[in-house]
């Protein structure tokens, strides 16, 4: 079994390598006090699967408009529907969950990875957010294969940008050029605020 899984996450990272090339950056490993370690590490922690749950219909009502107008505009993406809908409810539970605005992830996803999920940067980042190895053995459980794994990548990619943005004091800008390792550069947040407006949601609700 071990052998197994060796050889798909070797598959995997091979695969990525052929792909077109991806926006991650040579994103710095910093030390970290042992309060914050404790609470990443805490935050990255697996739960259950992601199922969404509601106080009002109304607020149902409006994530399933949110989810079928994502998903018509990945369709070309990502183009079988299981799939695609696993994604984008995986995007809406962990950005919710990170307290980050959904499209701002998915302008993330597509600046960093273009919706790869076994992307490999040439500094070794990895998957739909790059996140890269080092968050694994820093807050994980040491084995960055799992970085290929929706949730786990997901997880790790809004808390690593959710814990920028605090360290940035909410400067989005800032906080953006820390996650690509370019901090102070404009390419990279433009890029991400660029990629953003297309995921913008603004819904109206039918009356």
């Amino acid at each position: 079994m071990q052998r197994r899984a060796a050889l798909c996450a070797t598959v995997a990272l091979a695969a990525g390598l052929r792909s077109s090339p991806v926006r991650a950056g040579a994103q710095a490993e910093e030390p970290l006090a042992d309060a914050v370690r404790t609470a990443l590490s805490a935050a990255v922690a697996q739960g259950a699967p992601p199922r969404p749950s509601f106080t009002t219909v109304d607020d149902r009502l409006a994530y399933i408009r949110w989810l079928t107008s994502m998903s018509d505009r990945l369709k070309k993406r990502k183009t079988e529907d299981l799939r695609r809908v696993e994604f984008l409810e995986t995007v809406w539970y962990e950005s919710k969950r990170a307290g980050l605005d959904a499209g701002l992830v998915l302008g993330v996803i597509e600046v960093e990875s273009g919706f790869r999920k076994f992307a490999v940067s040439v500094a070794g980042a990895r998957g739909y957010m790059q996140v890269m190895p080092f968050w694994m053995r820093l807050i994980g459980d040491g084995d960055p294969a799992r970085l290929f794994h929706l949730q786990t990548n997901l997880r790790f990619g809004c808390v690593i940008l959710r814990h920028y943005l605090d360290r940035e004091r909410g400067d989005l800008f800032l906080a953006l050029g820390r996650y690509n390792g370019s901090r102070g550069r404009p390419e990279y947040p433009n890029a991400v605020f660029g990629a953003r407006r297309k995921w913008e949601f603004k819904d109206a609700a039918p009356r």
